[in-house]
């Protein structure tokens, strides 16, 4: 592959992930989720394998929620009418953001609940 091919790919990937971050509410919300967990992670002095599992979390929940706003987006272009193989395939995929984002909260309280209790003191 040439480097201008290349660079194009990474023009459009780019370009895709403006476009989600302005136009998609929820994108918009993980990624203030995130900002807010990423901060609590340095607040706590995470270890390196706390580190990896938030960021493969977040990581797993704006991929799954780009995913299913390109779903969307293209059976909304396909078949604008309500059709109810549509609607199941919109669903499924909301689905997989709302398992990405529930096992999220697991590893986030796995790793946060313990330091938060000794900040507390209980």
């Amino acid at each position: 592959m040439s480097d201008k091919k290349r660079g194009i790919g990474f023009r459009y990937a780019w370009s895709g992930l403006k476009q989600i971050i302005r136009m998609e509410k929820n994108f918009q919300v993980h990624l203030g989720v995130a900002f807010l967990v990423i901060i609590a992670g340095f607040y706590f002095q995470i270890s390196r394998f706390e580190w990896i599992a938030v960021i493969i979390s977040i990581g797993m929940v704006l991929i799954c929620e780009m995913i299913n706003t390109a779903i969307e987006s293209f059976l909304d272009y396909v078949r604008p009418q309500i059709h109810p193989a549509a609607k199941l395939i919109k669903d499924i995929a909301a689905g997989a953001v709302l398992v990405a984002a529930m096992m999220a909260v697991v590893i986030g309280c796995i790793v946060f609940l313990p330091k938060i209790k000794i900040l507390l003191g209980l």
